[in-house]
């Protein structure tokens, strides 16, 4: 896989845990740890996108 497909499949991932994370703080019942984990999923993608953006 070339650097830039992998850079567009890890953004792609990180919109989709944005707008899952986004639905979750709207819904009332929703489990304070998942959305925990989905925000730090996120910053773990963006954190690789910026290392890889920069090489």
């Amino acid at each position: 896989m070339s650097t830039s497909s992998h850079l567009q499949e890890l953004r792609r991932k990180h919109e989709s845990l944005s707008e899952r994370v986004e639905q979750a703080l709207r819904s009332p019942g929703s489990d304070d740890l998942d959305i925990t984990s989905m925000k730090k999923q996120k910053l773990r993608l963006k954190e690789e996108i910026h290392r890889l953006s920069q090489a």
